[in-house]
């Protein structure tokens, strides 16, 4: 049974969502105390989180920013208001998808068990900020858009998201790549990733890797504060 967090601060709406989650199955838990609310939703771990846009306190696209930035979705995003500029916002913040309330029901059921079941195939993913990498397939997720990486592309990819915000060398990307930490080729590893900065952007995340001179590699925007 999957569990949905509802973050509605409409009573009467958030009653009708409940209501209609459980009659279908599910285990639906709602969030009524809008302070650290992703906090709350991070110990809940839920299968999917329906996240109104209009709340107290900080609004669903914070909210949603920073769900996605500790790897937790899918999120289904609701709002009053149809406006274009909301939904984009909304999705480029990380939202799976986007839905005007009040919501027909068979859409809503249909959007929640659409998204659950994309979310089932994509196991152990490994949250890169902008992106969620399998890192057994290799598979980068970014929203709804996945791309299968080559081998040495998947490689250095998860050397880099599992040791973010920190630099990667050459030569530990040299040990990861051919079994040595010795830097045998001065061009070989920059030719991988030439091609892997090309295959990302496929997906528009051909700046996530930053060089940094005479040091290595890292993933860009991941700096400690």
């Amino acid at each position: 049974m999957a569990t949905i967090a509802v973050v509605e601060d409409d009573l009467l709406m958030r009653e009708e969502l409940m209501d209609i989650l459980q009659k279908e199955g599910f285990e639906a838990v709602a969030i009524t105390d809008f302070h650290d609310v992703v906090a709350q939703i991070a110990t809940l771990a839920p299968n999917l989180v329906l996240l109104d846009i209009n709340l107290p306190g900080q609004s669903g696209f914070e909210i949603c920013k920073s769900l996605k930035s500790k790897g937790i979705g899918p999120i289904l995003m609701l709002t009053s208001r149809d406006k274009l500029q909301d939904e984009l916002h909304g999705l480029h913040l990380g939202a799976d998808d986007y839905l005007t309330k009040p919501c027909n029901r068979d859409r809503l059921l249909a959007r929640i068990q659409n998204l659950l079941r994309r979310f089932e195939r994509q196991p152990d993913l490994i949250d890169g900020g902008s992106f969620s990498l399998d890192p057994n397939t290799f598979t980068l997720y970014k929203g709804s858009e996945s791309l299968l990486l080559s081998a040495n592309e998947g490689k250095i990819l998860l050397a880099l998201v599992q040791n973010k915000p920190e630099v990667v060398t050459k030569s530990t990307l040299s040990e990861i790549l051919w079994g040595t930490d010795q830097y045998i080729d001065e061009n070989a590893l920059q030719v991988n990733l030439t091609r892997l900065r090309k295959t990302l952007r496929q997906l528009g995340l051909e700046n996530q890797i930053e060089t940094i001179r005479g040091k290595g590699y890292r993933l860009r925007g991941q700096e400690k504060p």
